[in-house]
């Protein structure tokens, strides 16, 4: 059978693309080709299950855009199919003075972005909302909430099939040829046939782009470590507790985190993945880091940021460090609060130059689609990406 797009990953961002494809034009002939045995097993599945509320990001970037329209439609849809999630807030907390000016600045950008109910508060009201923590002011931002990533996966993926869309598991993209303007899409032992392809790969993206073009941009994977907090330390975390981030580096900082199961999450620290489905120390790819330590723009990367790096990686291997960034918000907690818990890798993408790439990366071609950058928040983002892909697909075959 001929297909008229082909899907290339089956995390969150392929399952709603493929969605959204469907709900616009029922009559696709859609597949969904995924390398592991189920959905959602790499990003998706390990993700903290926050819904973000756009704070962060740049006032008219794709993450600022797709966030903010991806929150209410993902609400609108776990309404609408019964999933559970709690809209519980988030405080952001400056523990020191040098931490102002930047917390003014999220809170401007906040606004900006169209976020109502924004909220500064000095310590005594920070209290209110979680009296463990030690800050000299937070933001409030009521919009940020939790709910199951994988639970809307699947969902995703129970509707697309309902659609008539086809998932094949265990399918391994090998290689691409073009053959009479049709796409063969072969793995280890199978192949089909498609019109045009829509890469979202994750972990892979930029290799399954590798496949048919010349890529600019590595994919650098960065682990997560995490640890619980033990049943009898959840009396000091109420919802999610985020520091003021560092502006220069792509990610939050360790903070905590209320999930939907009960369970509270800290962390995670951010250090280089030794392959890209790296999740513990000893998952090591010799070809994969080779790869990643090559890349011109990692070392550039390494070279401007390895102090940083360093006291991530310290961290990875320090308890006692972790705890101690970890009593900057929370000065009460201690070791013994803490247990290992499953860690998760984040597709970074790094261009040639040394730019860890801020915002999500599309790109257009005739005949494919390649989402080269979506990391957090594509889950919270994933029905605005797919409405996004979804259209320029559609554009092109209408």
């Amino acid at each position: 059978m001929q297909y008229d797009v082909a899907i290339i990953g089956g995390g969150i961002v392929g399952l709603a693309t493929a969605y959204q494809i469907l709900q616009k034009e029922p009559e696709t002939r859609l597949v969904i080709l995924e390398k592991e045995e189920a959905e959602a097993r790499h990003q998706t599945g390990h993700n903290s299950g926050v819904i973000h509320s756009g704070l962060y990001y740049k006032p008219g970037s794709l993450k600022a855009k797709n966030c903010i329209h991806g929150y209410e439609l993902l609400l609108d849809f776990a309404n609408k199919h019964e999933i559970p999630y709690d809209l519980c807030g988030k405080v952001v907390v400056a523990t020191d003075e040098s931490e102002l000016p930047e917390l003014e600045k999220l809170y401007k950008r906040g606004g900006e972005n169209g976020l109502e109910g924004l909220k500064k508060i000095g310590a005594d009201e920070l209290k209110e909302h979680e009296p463990h923590v030690a800050g000299i002011e937070a933001i409030f931002v009521p919009q940020t909430g939790i709910i199951d990533y994988k639970l809307v996966a699947r969902k995703y993926l129970d509707l697309v099939k309902k659609m008539g869309g086809e998932v094949r598991f265990s399918y391994r993209v090998q290689g691409f040829a073009k053959s009479n303007d049709v796409w063969v899409v072969r793995s280890h032992n199978d192949q089909i046939e498609a019109r045009g392809i829509i890469n979202c790969a994750g972990l892979y993206s930029d290799k399954v782009a590798g496949l048919s073009e010349k890529v600019d941009t590595k994919i650098i994977p960065f682990r997560g470590e995490y640890y619980m907090l033990k049943e009898s330390s959840h009396h000091l975390v109420k919802n999610l507790i985020y520091p003021v981030p560092d502006p220069n580096f792509p990610f939050l900082g360790v903070h905590f985190t209320r999930m939907m199961n009960g369970h509270i999450e800290a962390g995670p620290n951010a250090v280089l993945a030794f392959r890209r489905e790296g999740y513990t120390k000893k998952d090591i790819h010799l070809g994969e880091l080779f790869e990643s330590l090559m890349w011109p723009g990692f070392q550039k990367v390494a070279r401007k940021y390895w102090r940083t790096g360093m006291g991530e990686m310290y961290r990875s291997f320090s308890k006692k460090a972790f705890t101690k960034a970890l009593q900057k918000l929370i000065p009460e907690i201690t070791e013994d609060d803490l247990v290992p818990a499953e860690a998760g890798v984040r597709a970074q993408a790094c261009d040639r130059k040394g730019g860890l790439l801020d915002d999500f990366k599309i790109i257009e071609r005739s005949d494919a689609i390649h989402v080269l950058n979506a990391p957090s928040p594509a889950a919270t983002s994933s029905l605005s990406i797919g409405e996004t892909v979804a259209g320029l697909w559609l554009n092109r075959t209408n």
